[in-house]
Formats: C-alpha cells, sequence, structure tokens
C-alpha cells in the first residue's frame, strides 16, 4: 500500500474510534483543570486557559499541462494554548509584545497517546503562562507613560458553549483526483499562447478542538477541497497577463463535474490569451459596471474587509505605529450604501437556491455561535463583525472570529454576506445607463468590469509593488483582470494594464443601480492584502452574494512599471503530447 493511502486508512480509523472515547477532548479537558488548581507564589493566577487543536489529514496534487508535478499527503496537528493573566478588563494581551511568547521543546503528536497529549499541554501552558506574566509587567510598564483617552477592557465575557458534533469520513480515492488534476492541467496544453500554467488540488480533512477554563467544549469537523488553476503569459511589450480559478466545497462528494471544471479552465486560458493581444487603457474617469463576479468581489474587499475593526494595542513610547484601521471605523449610523440597499451576514444559512453555501459555519474560533447579522441597513452602517477582543462602543463578540490575529487577539471576518436591494433593473438595462451618462458627459465609451484579481494570483513581489503605490489612507484594491470598453453601439473592447485609482468604501454612495439578479462568488480569506493564494498562515471559508452594480465616477489609470524581456527561445509544442 502506498504511504498516503496507509496515512488516509490510518487517519480514517482514528476518526472513527474518536467517536466513542475522544482522548483529545480527554487530555485537553484534564489537563486544562490541573493547570487552573496551580497556585504560584508572588505571580498572578491566569482568569482564563484556552486549549485549541486541529487535528488535519490533507493530501494535495500539482499537475502542469497533463504532467504531474507532485502529489503528497500530509498529517499533522496545529495546537494553540492560550493563557490570560491578570482580568477580563485587563490583562497580557493587546500590546506590541503579546503573542509571542509559547515555545515547546517537542513536537504534538500525531496519534491518540493521551500521556503525551497531556505532556505536550502541560508544556505548552507553562511556556504560554510564563509569557503571560513578562507581557502583563511590560505592559503595564508600558502604559505609565502612555495616556489613554478610553479605557476598554481586554476581553469580553461569553457563556459557555458545549457543542460536539459527529465526525464525518467522506469517501476519497486520491489516484482519482490524481488523476483528474492531470486531466485538467492538460486543458491549457491546448492554448500555446500560455508561458505558465498549474493546476493544484487540496483536499483537508480537519476537526477542530476548543476547550476553554470557562467550560467551553467544541469539536467541529470541517472538511475543505477545492481546485485551483493559474495561467500567465506575456504580451508583445512584456506585460504579464495572469488570470486563475477556483472550485471548492465543503463536502467531498459536492465537487462540479469534470466537464464544468474543463470548461472552468479553458475559460481562464483564453482570458489569459485574449489579454496578449488587448490593447493598453490609458486612463478613464467616469461610470463603471461591475457585473456578476466583479460585483461580488468588489463587495468583498472594498465592504466586508472593512466590516471588521481592529483595535490599537499599547504600544511602547516613541515606537512607531502604522497599525491598519476600517476604512468606516466611527461612521456607525452614517449612510455608505444608497438607501435602497442592506448587508447581512448569516454564517447559519446553509444554501442558496439549493446550492451549499460555501461561508457557513456553527461556532468560531472563540466558541461563540453566530446568528444572523444586520449590518448596513437602508444603506446605513448599523453593526461590525467582531470578535471577543472589545472595541471602541463595542464590548460583546457577535461570533465573527473566523482567523488567528495580532496581539493575542483572533481576526473577524464575514461568513455568507447578503447584499440585498429593494430597487432594481434588468442587467441590460445597467449597461444602457451607463452609456448614457457617457453620452451625456461626451465620453466616447463606458467601462464593464467582469472580474478582479481577488483572491489575488499575484506573486508577493507584485503585491508589494501594488501596494508601494497605493495614496492616501485607503487599503489598496486588487487589480482589474477583465475590463472592457463598451462603446456607444454596444461593441466591447478587452483592455489591459490598468488599475483603480481611488476606488474605497467611500465610492460606495455612488452606487447608481443594481440589477434585479444575484450572483453567488466563493473564495478562501486569508489576512494576507487581496487574500493572495497560499499567503497567511490560516484561511476561512467565506461567500458572497450580489448584484452587478453601477457606480458613478471611478478613475482608472494606465500601471506604470517595466516589464521583463520576452523568451527568445520559441516554447516547446505541447498540445500533441499533453494528451498521451
Amino acid at each position: 500500500m502506498k504511504a498516503f493511502q496507509w496515512l488516509t486508512a490510518l487517519a480514517l480509523s482514528t476518526v472513527l474510534s474518536a467517536q466513542d472515547n475522544d482522548t483529545i477532548l480527554r487530555a485537553m479537558r484534564d489537563e486544562l483543570k490541573r493547570s487552573l488548581t496551580i497556585k504560584f507564589e508572588n505571580l498572578e493566577k491566569p482568569y482564563y486557559i484556552e486549549y485549541s487543536l486541529d487535528d488535519a489529514t490533507t493530501f494535495s496534487a500539482v499537475a502542469s499541462v497533463g504532467g504531474l508535478i507532485s502529489a503528497s499527503p500530509s498529517r499533522f496537528r496545529s495546537p494553540s494554548v492560550h493563557v490570560r493573566v491578570g482580568s477580563y478588563n485587563f490583562d497580557n494581551t493587546n500590546y506590541v509584545g503579546s503573542g509571542f511568547g509559547v515555545r515547546v521543546d517537542m513536537s504534538p503528536p500525531l496519534d491518540d497517546s493521551y500521556s503525551v497529549l497531556r505532556r505536550y499541554l502541560w508544556l505548552a501552558t507553562d511556556s504560554s503562562y510564563k509569557s503571560a506574566v513578562q507581557t502583563i509587567a511590560r505592559k503595564r510598564s508600558a502604559l505609565k507613560n502612555v495616556t489613554q483617552s478610553e479605557v476598554i477592557p481586554d476581553f469580553s465575557q461569553a457563556k459557555p458553549i458545549r457543542r460536539i458534533e459527529p465526525l464525518r469520513t467522506e469517501p476519497f480515492d486520491q489516484e482519482v483526483w490524481i488523476g483528474k488534476t492531470k486531466a485538467l492541467s492538460a486543458v491549457a496544453a491546448k492554448f500555446p499562447g500560455l508561458t505558465n500554467s498549474l493546476v493544484e488540488f487540496q483536499a483537508i480533512r480537519n476537526v477542530h478542538y476548543l476547550v476553554t477554563s470557562e467550560g467551553s467544549e467544541v469539536r467541529t469537523p470541517e472538511n475543505i477541497m477545492y481546485v485551483r488553476g493559474k495561467a500567465s503569459a506575456q504580451a508583445p511589450d512584456g506585460m504579464l497577463m495572469r488570470d486563475s480559478v477556483m472550485v471548492h466545497a465543503l463536502e467531498f462528494g459536492q465537487m462540479p463535474s469534470d466537464a464544468d471544471m474543463s470548461r472552468e479552465i479553458a475559460v481562464m486560458a483564453e482570458n489569459v490569451v485574449a489579454l496578449t493581444k488587448a490593447p493598453i487603457e490609458e486612463s478613464y474617469n467616469g461610470p463603471i459596471l461591475f457585473e456578476a463576479q466583479a460585483a461580488a468581489q468588489l463587495f468583498a474587499q472594498v465592504l466586508g474587509r472593512n466590516l471588521a475593526l481592529t483595535r490599537k494595542p499599547v504600544t511602547e513610547p516613541g515606537r512607531p505605529g502604522g497599525f491598519p484601521s476600517s476604512e468606516l471605523e466611527g461612521r456607525i449610523g452614517a449612510r455608505i450604501l444608497p438607501e435602497w440597499m442592506d448587508v447581512v451576514d448569516d454564517p447559519t444559512q446553509r444554501e442558496w437556491r439549493g446550492r451549499p453555501l460555501f461561508g457557513r459555519y456553527s461556532v468560531d474560533m472563540e466558541g461563540i455561535a453566530p446568528e444572523p447579522l444586520t449590518l448596513v441597513e437602508k444603506g446605513v452602517l448599523k453593526n461590525f463583525l467582531l470578535t471577543r477582543r472589545p472595541v471602541k462602543s463595542y464590548r460583546a463578540s457577535n461570533g465573527r472570529a473566523r482567523m488567528p490575529g495580532n496581539f493575542g487577539a483572533n481576526t473577524a471576518a464575514f461568513g455568507n454576506l447578503f447584499i440585498k436591494v429593494s430597487e432594481s433593473v434588468a442587467p441590460a438595462a445597467l449597461k444602457i445607463q451607463m452609456l448614457e451618462i457617457c453620452q451625456t458627459r461626451g465620453k466616447p465609451y463606458g467601462i464593464i468590469v467582469r472580474k478582479l484579481d481577488f483572491p489575488s494570483s499575484a506573486s508577493f513581489d507584485e503585491a508589494r509593488r501594488i501596494l508601494g503605490q497605493a495614496t492616501g489612507s485607503s487599503q489598496p484594491v486588487s487589480l482589474p483582470l477583465l475590463v472592457y470598453r463598451v462603446y456607444p453601439d454596444g461593441r466591447e473592447e478587452l483592455v489591459r494594464g490598468t488599475r483603480f485609482k481611488g476606488l474605497n468604501a467611500r465610492s460606495l454612495k455612488d452606487i447608481l443601480a443594481a440589477s434585479n439578479e444575484s450572483y453567488l462568488f466563493e473564495f478562501l480569506d486569508n489576512p494576507a492584502p487581496f487574500a493572495i493564494m497560499g499567503a497567511g498562515s490560516s484561511i476561512s471559508e467565506t461567500a458572497v452574494i450580489a448584484p452587478s452594480v453601477l457606480i458613478d465616477d471611478l478613475e482608472l489609470q494606465k500601471i506604470e512599471q517595466e516589464y521583463p524581456k520576452l523568451p527568445i527561445v520559441p516554447a516547446p509544442v505541447v498540445a500533441s503530447t499533453a494528451a498521451r
């Protein structure tokens, strides 16, 4: 039996036995109980201890133009121990030195050895406690030289939750998916204009555990399967054009058909080849129509990411700041969208129009069960996505802690974000309205955006360059990938080499109209800028349901940069051999 097949069989047997006697939960519960009884002279006693653990089995395969590049299984456990000393009002977190002190001189066990699990948790608790005591002392010292305008508690209290969900054992054939990955990658071989292309497959079978000193106990299975395709090519002037596609599911048996996935890969490749032949858009200022996927991507970035508030940590006097903040901070009660638009985050909704929703979840990282949350009502900002780290004017969590954050806290993110409209028009009417505005203003054409680079397939160097070109206090928006000039006669022309200037959360007030059809866009979010694919140490499953929207008076400008030279050696002909 091959190694990765053996690992999967081992993981499945472990899961089955855990349904009757979960050794992980028992070890976490018992060690936590013991840790709470320990007292140290002249040292503060912990008021809160949290154990969490992700028990994951993964399999990945990567292929290009029909050839397998890699196929590897992985089995790992990722435990995390958080100790808080002080009190809910003041503890060792929310300080620039928080969250860096846990060091354990042993690896977490991969089997269900009760004694080894206990030993690992003991060492991690000891390390976290030592760090907490040192950090709270430094935080108190820093506060002696800092003036606080408002004293905000460091942690909110919450009712304990007990949610032990049954473990799932969906069948999964690795050899079959190796074959599918190779076949999908071979689709790009039919497009000789591409410089690079690949298809990555990933299957993750995870069980998340959480045990806290408040009495919460959580065990939730978290399965993810996805196929991600990337392709790139150079235009005659050397400009690098790229596109990507990603399909995913929370149940292994709910992936799209092979034909549908092949079609997605082919469309991606066609887009890249077409972009290499498109003219450069020099500059544009006027109405822009965001259609379907692009509209959902726009709301995910410009609205969704700004609905999570950040809290500036306590810093040492004279230490530079530069901590990111939401563009919507302090704007509760202000109009941020047209009066006929509402925004609701509902992680409890399991499907939309018969399709399972990717952003559903039953409990967040902090043991809080989410409920439907109205964020914008009749265009007015009503609420934010909150965790158990209090922020100004908000003291309690609403169950949106989705990813680890900085300074001993977690980061908020939405699950299923619904953009709802009470006034709408047919999609074709949006295009007509845009052209009418352009005619009134004497513009030769309007602009339609059909896809943004979000989550981004950019390299880290390119992402840094985009961030470096940002101006003002707004967070930069990812590049538009599929941009079309629309002329008065309805003719469309694909253009390239442009980016947004000044597009931010305030721009959403200038939405003129929305379509009466909504579109679903799902993605894996992460803390990195533009949610760069493969970046960040954590992910959260996310969905946006939104209509197409027409926004007035936006600006596009030409991307100014040096381009690499084209290859000198001709590319090999691979289309005829990829299918062999």
